[in-house]
């Protein structure tokens, strides 16, 4: 799971963020350590976590929980969802996200910008941006929301300060 999180970085991120932070020799062990409290720290029970494999290999991750901002209106927030760029297109990505966040789920998410294409996935599946964004080591993020069917709409989905992702997803 580990080593998904840091050469998707590494693809999606080259060139966004700084080499030394892709290339960090300890980038993945902290990822190691990360996923290992995601998957046995109490504070993580409500969290999903699911992964996709072909041929036994992991090829995509991903993580939700309930949302950060204590006057968000969303259910459930996407904190992780990254699939190896030779994956994409595959449909891997597509049955993570609905694994860890049902199409029944008001939803947000943050997304690096510019990623059109991890922008244009969620658009596909029903979020929209709604104006937020922030920058975290750099990166530029955007927040996109989705309604669910607790029929609240993207305007109910008032901005408020940016949470920091648990597992450094965008």
């Amino acid at each position: 799971m580990a080593h998904v999180i840091v050469r998707s970085w590494q693809e999606t991120y080259r060139g966004l963020m700084a080499d030394d932070v892709l290339d960090d020799p300890g980038f993945v062990a902290a990822r190691v350590g990360f996923w290992t409290a995601a998957l046995t720290d109490e504070r993580y029970r409500e969290n999903r976590v699911a992964v996709a494999e072909r041929g036994g290999r992991v090829i995509g991750v991903a993580m939700s929980g309930p949302a950060q901002d204590a006057g968000a209106h969303w259910q459930t927030q996407l904190y992780v969802l990254y699939v190896y760029a030779a994956d994409h297109g595959s449909g891997a990505g597509t049955a993570l996200l609905r694994w860890v966040v049902p199409e029944t789920e008001s939803a947000v998410l943050w997304v690096a910008d510019p990623n059109p294409r991890a922008q244009a996935f969620y658009v596909k599946h029903g979020f929209v941006a709604d104006g937020a964004s922030t920058v975290d080591e750099g990166l530029r993020a955007i927040r996109m929301v989705r309604a669910g069917s607790r029929d609240v709409t993207p305007q109910e989905c008032a901005p408020g300060p940016p949470p920091r992702a648990p597992g450094g997803g965008r």
